[in-house]
């Protein structure tokens, strides 16, 4: 039976910094991650820039975001000396909890890798993938080298508070105590498994900052929202700060990424032109049960393999999919239910573009959206 739920679905903005749009696109990836899952330990490892290289970063999105991404990937390859069968897959994160410039990248590697000879799997030892303090020294001095290059290159801009380091000697000098400084890379073992770490991540990989789950309240004070201070435990942990809007935007404005460029990356035996294949041998090799095809999966169990992904959104009342039975127009507003409840409304779903992905001159329209009966 319909619950007889009714809510306005609004149509996407299709940008990839929206707190809101993408979720079907998030919902696919972290799908496919899983099911590529091997059927090994994995580790969730961070690689974080100092707070010195965040104003570089800044102005400089696209070279050092780039820098940041190969110098993490390299130093996991070159440490566990295996720079062709090693995995990992890396997506960036620009923001602390409260929305301020703290770039960093997440990574998920499997506990092991493929033998140089491509012949059997070799596992690291239980709870341990590589030593920290030597992944932190090596990232350190990778990252500074190529970020030297990058300067001397011409490839940097500075501009405002910065702009001084412009000049050569400035900036050595602003680089200086930072082979002498702690860089923090973080590495442990997920305690609730892989899935756990890439679900986190998929909250992250089509949109940035903040959720709209976050915000509380917008006021003569200003935005409201929650966040967590991971220096406590406990109750203390959670907690709300008030921004006054235009420092709210500001921050926000942080983490837009440059055009083109790519938030998610995979490397080595998870490349993406290869991914499946390796992922297949290394099943082979590890001798074990080959994950249940991607594709044969679904929230219906009668759906055909190969067909085309349900992304109708449930309902939040009783979990079946809502379906289309209105869409109006620019300026327009919803009419009521009709009387005699929803059912006497005739129910004409619409192609499911049209409640996510409109055309664009839809864009600024909305879908009332019924839940299905089941």
């Amino acid at each position: 039976m319909d619950c007889g739920h009714t809510r306005i679905s609004y149509n996407s903005c299709r940008n990839r910094h929206c707190p809101k749009c993408q979720g079907a696109a998030a919902r696919d990836w972290l799908a496919d991650r899983e099911a590529g899952l091997l059927p090994v330990g994995y580790f969730h490892v961070v690689f974080t820039l100092p707070a010195e290289i965040a104003p570089i970063a800044y102005q400089n999105k696209a070279v050092v975001y780039d820098l940041l991404f190969r110098t993490a990937a390299e130093t996991l390859l070159t440490i566990a000396a295996d720079p062709k069968h090693l995995g990992a897959t890396a997506v960036l994160h620009s923001w602390g909890a409260t929305m301020t410039h703290h770039p960093h990248v997440h990574m998920i590697v499997p506990g092991g890798g493929i033998s140089l000879d491509g012949t059997r799997w070799i596992r690291c030892r239980p709870g341990f993938l590589l030593p920290v303090r030597v992944l932190s020294r090596l990232f350190r001095r990778l990252f500074l080298a190529t970020l030297a290059d990058a300067h001397a290159a011409g490839r940097l801009a500075f501009f405002g508070k910065i702009e001084g380091l412009r000049r050569r000697e400035t900036f050595a000098a602003h680089l200086a105590p930072l082979p002498r400084q702690n860089w923090y890379v973080y590495t442990k073992p997920p305690f609730a498994g892989p899935e756990a770490v890439l679900a986190y991540l998929a909250r992250y990989t089509h949109r940035v900052a903040i959720s709209n789950s976050r915000l509380i309240a917008l006021d003569e004070r200003g935005v409201t929202f929650r966040y967590k201070d991971y220096r406590h435990d406990g109750p203390a942990r959670y907690c709300t700060m008030t921004l006054a809007p235009d420092e709210f935007i500001r921050r926000f404005l942080l983490h837009v990424l440059p055009k083109g460029f790519h938030r998610i990356r995979h490397y080595r035996l998870l490349a993406s032109a290869s991914c499946k294949a390796n992922t297949a041998r290394a099943r082979e090799l590890i001798a074990a049960v080959p994950s249940v095809d991607p594709s044969a999966s679904s929230d219906n169990p009668d759906q055909m393999p190969g067909a085309a992904t349900d992304h109708r959104p449930p309902c939040p009342c009783c979990g079946g999919r809502m379906i289309v039975v209105e869409i109006f127009e620019r300026s327009g507003a919803p009419r009521g239910p009709p009387p005699g409840g929803p059912r006497a409304r005739t129910a004409t779903p619409g192609p499911p573009r049209q409640l996510h992905h409109p055309p664009e001159d839809a864009a600024s329209g909305a879908a009332a959206a019924l839940p299905q009966g089941r």
